[in-house]
């Protein structure tokens, strides 16, 4: 499986037993681009794409309006969004993305699971240069040479264009994400997204064979998963 297997099986996740969390880390980052920018969607595109994104993973409606009030209120409060990179058991490593308004808060906690399932929090870079940014849409009722004209048409290039059962999954850079999503919508009709996510994807996978590092592994993961601030966690660890 590839990298859309891996985004299709977080968003599951995220939508089981961590709803949430998810609802909190959404109306922050909502709440965060409403007050950097013009808190219309309308008139902010940035804005429309995360509202977007909150609606397909079934955020409230009210949680989404009173992430864009907060904004437009003026409220002092400033997110911020940090990677922490770690080392775990067998040669597994993690990218802990998290969004804070104190970063001396979530350091310590984010060191601190690492601490108590008796792993390593490393420095910066020591992990990211295994790992590809990447951005991963996924559109249905389409095909490949559709989607592949319209790119080549229009002078955008991505990483790869591929399908994965009934999805057509196109991996690229992330800065180049709302001129292909206005590109697709203006040419091929596209207006829903089945995988629409930016992360940190492993570049090579490792198994966890021992019984032993594969509890260490989930006892580190529930305790990550656990942190507020934590939005996200990254892994090299085929499961």
């Amino acid at each position: 499986m590839g990298r859309a297997y891996e985004v299709r099986k977080a968003s599951i996740q995220k939508n089981g037993a961590q709803k949430a969390k998810l609802y909190s880390n959404m109306s922050k980052e909502i709440y965060q681009i409403a007050k950097n920018g013009d808190p219309d969607p309308s008139l902010n595109v940035n804005l429309k794409r995360i509202v977007e994104k909150a609606k397909k993973l079934q955020v409230p409606g009210d949680i989404i309006d009173r992430a864009i009030e907060k904004a437009k209120g003026g409220n002092d409060e400033d997110y911020k969004e940090v990677i922490y990179e770690g080392f775990g058991p067998a040669n597994s490593t993690f990218m802990v993305k998290c969004l804070t308004d104190n970063l001396n808060r979530t350091v310590a906690l984010v060191r601190e699971a690492f601490t108590k399932s008796k792993n390593k929090l490393g420095v910066s870079n020591s992990v990211s240069y295994n790992y590809d940014y990447l951005a991963i849409l996924g559109v249905k009722n389409v095909t490949e040479e559709e989607v592949f004209d319209c790119l080549l048409n229009n002078g955008i290039e991505v990483d790869d264009i591929e399908k994965e059962d009934d999805l057509i999954v196109i991996t690229c850079k992330p800065g180049i994400v709302t001129r292909i999503k206005d590109e697709l919508e203006k040419d091929l009709k596209i207006t829903d997204y089945e995988i629409d996510e930016v992360g940190y994807y492993a570049k090579e996978k490792i198994k966890l064979e021992n019984s032993e590092d594969l509890e260490n592994y989930e006892l580190l993961m529930n305790l990550l998963e656990n942190i507020e601030d934590v939005s996200d966690i990254y892994s090299n660890v085929l499961k």
